[in-house]
């Protein structure tokens, strides 16, 4: 039995764009959370992501204060943000990730962590970062196989790089996906009743027309990929001025997510 929790990352662990109806955001973190405390009949849980964050900003800002909160349950997932950058080294990265896992690893903690999905069905014009994201995972399950983490292989399974489980954004995942990461989560880590299903592929989409996703394709980059270029090319980020969202451990309510 878990005691406490704690999630440190990116934007996908703080829980982007999985709306909470409150105006925040609630992500396949707070989903696991809430797979973990019905299990058990209780967990405290603190999310100190922060959108934006590259890995070796992770590893400066949130693993103390992880480490601080002596969590025996933790989920290390970063690397996204590397990958869009030009100075990107996946060793690097899968070092960064590799030191906290063991450092809450070292700490008595069960440590999570997953691999990317395949970027190129979800956004197209992301092709060339195919490779990247290859190399990513590659170094990520030889690290997670050194400290001694629980790696679950999500980037191995077609269905995670299905487009209808990504946000308009196509960086992020959507309720459904969010959903997925979480119930696949809950199977690695053992809890019961959660199966394999998660990686069962959706129903086959209807094929579009051509002019249909010439019209996505411009749609999309008007209103993300060039603002996002822009915010970059400034020098800034979308985590400038962010803190965490759950900062403090706080018990999970059980009915935490129902209406």
């Amino acid at each position: 039995m878990w005691q406490r929790y704690v999630a440190i990352g990116d934007s996908t662990t703080e829980g982007l764009d999985d709306p909470d109806g409150a105006g925040g955001y609630r992500g396949w973190a707070d989903r696991f959370a809430l797979a973990v405390a019905r299990s058990q009949g209780g967990l405290e849980y603190a999310n100190l992501a922060i959108r934006g964050r590259t890995t070796a900003l992770i590893r400066a800002e949130q693993l103390q204060p992880a480490l601080d909160l002596a969590p025996d349950l933790a989920t290390v997932v970063a690397g996204m943000n590397d990958v869009l950058r030009p100075s990107f080294d996946a060793d690097q990265v899968a070092g960064d990730v590799a030191a906290m896992q063991q450092a809450l690893v070292e700490q008595g903690a069960t440590v999570l962590t997953f691999t990317m999905p395949d970027p190129a069905p979800v956004m197209p014009l992301a092709r060339p970062l195919r490779g990247r994201m290859l190399a990513l995972n590659e170094a990520l399950r030889a690290a997670t196989a050194r400290t001694g983490a629980t790696l679950l292989d999500l980037g191995a399974h077609p269905v995670s790089s299905d487009p209808r489980l990504w946000s308009d954004d196509r960086l992020h995942a959507n309720s459904a996906g969010h959903e997925r990461i979480a119930a696949a989560l809950a199977y690695t880590a053992g809890l019961p009743g959660f199966d394999d299903s998660w990686t069962r592929p959706l129903p086959p989409a209807p094929r579009r027309r051509r002019g249909e996703v010439f019209g996505a394709e411009l749609a999309w980059t008007r209103r993300h990929l060039l603002p996002w270029l822009v915010r970059h090319l400034r020098g800034q980020s979308s985590g400038d001025d962010r803190v965490a969202k759950r900062p403090v451990p706080l018990p999970v309510r059980q009915d935490w997510g129902r209406g």
